[in-house]
């Protein structure tokens, strides 16, 4: 059991439960042993499902990467392909099974399953190149939501936002209401349904048609959630953009979080050795997981990093004192004690040394005056400072040539704050930077004026202001330390999807309609019917839940600040939180951005 997973209201461990038997009932099929060929992409969210002890438990015996050429020797009687549907790792699979020795006696059975889905075109390719027919199974697996934590679940579909917004499939939203289903499926129907923006309306439309076609089947399962809030990313294209200020944010806006493990550079964990200077420094990147499970990171996760010093200070004085408790044992029973609780004391001090070791690593780039400049013209843009004329900061650092991404980073946070810039701002932009990183990017900022990103003012009228003052949506006197408001997260700004989530609880959309109306796509409600005596009695104090659902990714410094809500005490609401991807501003922007890979003559 994931233990981490069902400490909050919702006991995640179901959902979890529920794949991992889909999961054994598949491999079961394929009676023997087994290897997987794994498509690379996929073995970071299965990890999260299903560790490799319970693989071998079914006789999975060698597990590869999928690549071109030979399949690797394995003297087992299946080889089973774990892929997503795409057509180029189906052109990989029809080379590893064309090149199979015909001559083995007995020949190895070949399966495949499509995650999250089977695929017409896919099956079709794989019979174009003649190999179809050498697959005994072919089968899907609806890994659609993955729990991440216990108040956590992503779809991890990488590229959900330029799908949706770009390219207008509507796949991943298909994916997004079955995960919904299944949801309902193991905790019941959720009452209400609200939404705002175009995706969030075709999710509800898809689970009430789902919902019509399984009637007959009753529901009988007592609800848990209360309501279901679905938002779409364009609602909100200011909060991915700007720097979170997090623990947790900032080590993924630094060294980029995937599955719940970080890779970190390997000279701040290197094992000091007494009185020899360690001339023998790691190579291998420090890997760690971060979820709720460890303690000291469930506690300092979601604070703003100024906050981290003195919690990890006070650690400190705490594991010293027990460590210094062994001197005073005396008798065989104190002992035995002390004893009995070392293990949890050595465990809390390599917490204590990696976190410290993080929060210096993370403070040796905030404390640099390159992230202080890039911050201040960041919080000068979201309180409305200067945001339709053109930035030198940002023309600086074209000149200077620094990270592409860096500079769309800032001129999109400029462009959604002023509504769109005045067109001549927006020219001497897009001339810089293609003068500078190549015409080749003429394409990625065609994406980024189609997503609504990097686009020109089409009207004078910029509601950028009026929608910051309705939603306080920046606070000047914000406290980092003890937090009152969930701004602390952006040091100031409050992301705006979070204080929608907010006033939706209290005092209700009714209140902000004049706003509504200013963001993109429409807003809803429904309500789904529960079956008699499954309706909530409300036990005195007990708190309502609900499932916020971003539709093209969620950043960690959104999740803190609905968790910061869920844990205020007169909330009385508590938020789980379930999202495509789980992204921050550099990852998004490389998903919109155009791939450049050779012209495929």
């Amino acid at each position: 059991m994931a233990a981490h997973l069902s400490y909050g209201r919702v006991n995640l461990n179901v959902l979890r439960e529920a794949v991992r038997k889909e999961l054994r009932e598949f491999l079961d099929k394929c009676a023997g042993t087994k290897a997987i060929v794994w498509d690379e992409y996929l073995t970071g969210p299965f990890g999260l499902i299903a560790q490799y002890s319970l693989l071998k438990e079914h006789e999975v015996e060698k597990m590869f990467t999928l690549k071109a050429g030979r399949l690797p020797a394995a003297d087992v009687k299946n080889i089973i392909f774990f892929v997503r549907p795409r057509l180029d790792l189906m052109d990989i699979i029809a080379e590893n099974v064309l090149s199979e020795d015909r001559s083995r006696s007995p020949p190895r059975e070949f399966h495949i399953l499509f995650i999250p889905r089977r695929s017409l075109l896919c099956e079709q390719r794989l019979d174009d190149k003649g190999v179809l027919s050498s697959f005994t199974h072919k089968e899907e697996y609806s890994l659609d939501l993955i729990p991440f934590d216990g108040d956590l679940l992503s779809m991890e579909s990488e590229n959900a936002f330029k799908e949706c917004y770009l390219e207008n499939d509507q796949t991943c939203l298909y994916q997004a209401a079955k995960g919904l289903m299944m949801l309902q499926a193991l905790y019941g129907t959720i009452p209400q349904i609200f939404g705002k923006g175009e995706c969030a309306r075709h999710v509800a439309n898809m689970m009430i048609r789902m919902k019509r076609e399984i009637t007959g089947s009753q529901n009988s399962i007592f609800p848990v959630f209360d309501t279901l809030l679905l938002l779409d990313r364009n609602v909100d294209m200011l909060t991915p953009l700007a720097t979170q200020l997090t623990y947790e944010g900032l080590i993924d806006e630094i060294f980029g979080i995937q599955n719940t493990h970080v890779k970190l550079p390997p000279e701040k964990f290197a094992p000091k050795k007494q009185g020899e200077g360690s001339k023998e420094l790691p190579t291998e990147p420090k890997k760690l997981q971060l979820n709720s499970a460890e303690e000291l990171y469930a506690e300092i996760r979601d604070k703003n990093f100024n906050a981290v010093g003195p919690v990890l200070s006070r650690k400190a004085k705490v594991i010293s004192a027990a460590f210094e408790e062994r001197h005073n044992a005396k008798t065989v029973g104190e002992i035995k004690q002390f004893v009995s609780q070392l293990p949890h004391m050595q465990a809390a001090r390599a917490s204590l040394a990696n976190h410290t070791s993080i929060a210096e690593l993370v403070k040796d780039i905030t404390t640099s005056e390159a992230f202080f400049d890039n911050l201040s013209v960041e919080q000068e843009f979201m309180s409305g400072i200067d945001t339709d004329k053109v930035n030198n900061y940002i023309e600086d650092c074209i000149a200077q040539k620094h990270p592409l991404i860096k500079i769309l980073r800032l001129a999109c946070l400029q462009s959604v704050c002023n509504s769109g810039l005045k067109p001549k701002v927006l020219d001497i932009y897009k001339r810089a930077i293609i003068q500078t990183y190549g015409y080749e990017h003429i394409l990625t900022l065609s994406n980024l004026e189609k997503a609504g990103l990097l686009k020109p003012q089409i009207t004078s009228r910029n509601n950028y202001p009026t929608i910051r003052k309705t939603m306080r949506l920046w606070t000047d006197d914000v406290s980092e330390q003890n937090p009152n408001d969930i701004s602390y997260v952006y040091s100031g700004y409050a992301p705006l999807s979070v204080r929608l989530a907010q006033v939706l609880t209290r005092p209700g959309w009714r209140s902000i309609e004049e706003v509504l109306k200013m963001l993109p796509g429409p807003h809803f409600e429904e309500r789904q019917q529960l079956p008699t005596g499954l309706q909530k009695k409300r036990q005195q104090g007990e708190n309502r839940v609900t499932l916020v659902f971003f539709l093209g990714g969620v950043t960690y410094a959104e999740i803190a600040a609905l968790r910061f809500l869920s844990q205020m005490e007169d909330s009385g609401t508590e938020y789980i939180i379930a999202t495509t991807k789980l992204i921050n501003g550099t990852s998004w922007i490389k998903s919109i951005m155009e791939k450049l890979e050779a012209a495929p003559f």
